[in-house]
């Protein structure tokens, strides 16, 4: 007699197995401690007072003129080893962001500052979830801000609820 098999074992979700609990805990403890979600990074940099980090473009000048995150220091990645030095403190962990989830420019940015010592965490989305999330960004022209995406956040509120 064959046995017919189990309800989770046919659908894919479930092929393989969850991680156990503690497993599961140690990894998202450790995603959280090297990505930042946009809409926290602007909370903070909205918040009265030093958000306690630096916001690091590491995108081209091109780029950055095309828009950029007000407030952020602009060290595109390949610059990093030689004016990191002269541009950050060694003291304040740094978060970089690029274009958004299709480009690993933090990603490298990140590890460049890494390997020179500094504390980093990378900004999930980039240049592109701050901007479809509503956020203000800044041109040649000056501020400007677009209407919230609402398949990336709340159309009516800031709080995503997350």
């Amino acid at each position: 007699m064959t046995s017919q098999p189990t309800a989770a074992a046919a659908h894919p979700v479930l092929r393989v197995p969850p991680a156990s609990p503690a497993a599961a805990a140690a990894y998202f403890g450790a995603s959280l401690a090297f990505h930042a979600d946009v809409s926290d990074v602007a909370a903070a940099l909205a918040a009265d007072g030093d958000p306690g980090f630096v916001l690091l473009d590491s995108r081209s000048i091109e780029s950055w003129n095309q828009g950029h995150i007000s407030g952020a220091v602009h060290l595109p990645t390949a610059l990093i080893a030689e004016q990191a030095p002269q541009l950050l403190d060694p003291t304040v962990p740094v978060v970089t962001y690029c274009w958004g989830p299709g480009c690993n420019g933090a990603t490298r940015a990140a590890l460049a500052l890494a390997e020179l010592g500094y504390r980093v965490k990378e900004m999930l989305g980039g240049f592109e979830y701050w901007v479809r999330e509503g956020f203000e960004s800044e041109t040649s022209e000056g501020r400007q801000r677009r209407d919230a995406d609402p398949l990336t956040a709340p159309v009516d509120s800031e709080d995503c609820g997350c």
